[in-house]
Order: C-alpha cells, then sequence, then structure tokens
C-alpha cells in the first residue's frame, strides 16, 4: 500500500491542480480514501466521515469520488448493488471479489497493454477504462459453501 500521506499529499494536489475548492469535509473524504486499506464503498465513506460532519450529504461524497474517478485518481469496482473504491491503485488491475460475503481483494497479474490495444483496433471502441474482476468464494466462505 502508498504511504498514505503520500497519496493524499497527490490527490490534494490533483484537485488543487484542476482548482476544485478543497473544504474541510472534501479533505477529510480524500484523507479517508487516501488512508483506506480496503475498498469502501460510497455509504461506508459516507457513514465514516458524517460523525465528524454531520451536516454533509450523500451527495458531496458521490460528488468528489465521482470528480476523483474522472480524473483517474480512485477506480470504481461495479458491485451488484453498489460500488467500491480503490483510492490507492487507481490503475487497471485485478479484484477478487467474494460472491457469499462481498470482500474485496487485489489481485497481482501482468496484463500485456498491447491485448488492449488490439482489442480497441479489432472493436472499433477507443477504451476508457477498464476493470478486471473474478468472483469466487474467498478462503473464510469456502468452507460454508461445501
Amino acid at each position: 500500500m502508498i504511504d498514505p500521506k503520500i497519496r493524499f499529499d497527490e490527490l490534494v494536489a490533483a484537485l488543487k491542480e484542476r482548482d476544485y475548492r478543497l473544504t474541510p469535509q472534501r479533505v477529510e473524504l480524500v484523507r479517508l480514501i487516501a488512508s483506506s486499506e480496503g475498498h469502501p464503498s460510497a455509504a461506508q465513506l459516507y457513514a465514516r466521515i458524517k460523525r465528524q460532519f454531520p451536516t454533509m450529504s450523500h451527495a458531496t461524497v458521490y460528488k468528489t469520488l465521482a470528480l476523483l474517478k474522472d480524473m483517474g485518481q480512485v477506480l470504481e469496482i461495479d458491485l451488484r448493488d453498489d460500488s467500491h473504491y480503490d483510492g490507492n491503485r487507481p490503475q487497471p488491475h485485478p479484484h477478487l471479489i467474494c460472491i457469499q460475503c462481498n470482500a474485496i481483494i487485489d489481485g497481482e497479474a501482468d496484463f500485456d497493454p498491447s491485448a488492449i490495444r488490439k482489442l480497441e483496433r479489432d472493436s472499433g471502441y477507443k477504451i476508457l477504462r477498464s476493470q478486471i474482476s473474478f468472483y469466487g468464494l474467498c478462503p473464510v466462505c469456502q468452507p460454508s459453501s461445501q
């Protein structure tokens, strides 16, 4: 995991570079994203930040996450009912997702960038972002499924 302080500074610099306001709520949300060891959902981030800023709205969290995603600073992991966010590794990488408990971990695998370029050539699409997800049962849930 990237040092949370370094990642926080990177995220703040990216927002400043584009002249986005750094409200106390947005700064705290960025701090949570930078220090997150997992893949929190917007609802989880909102619940954590609401303790400090009780008047903060869900919209502020969603708008900031969308902004950071559009800037390429967070990676959105689309799940069935919710999205989770990876602010420490915003570049495409595989995620392993448990279909029973919804745990998400980062996977380590090398993907050939030329395969994406070939896919673009063959399909005519301009690929803007990719998501690589593998669904299965985590080690904790495997025994209960047998």
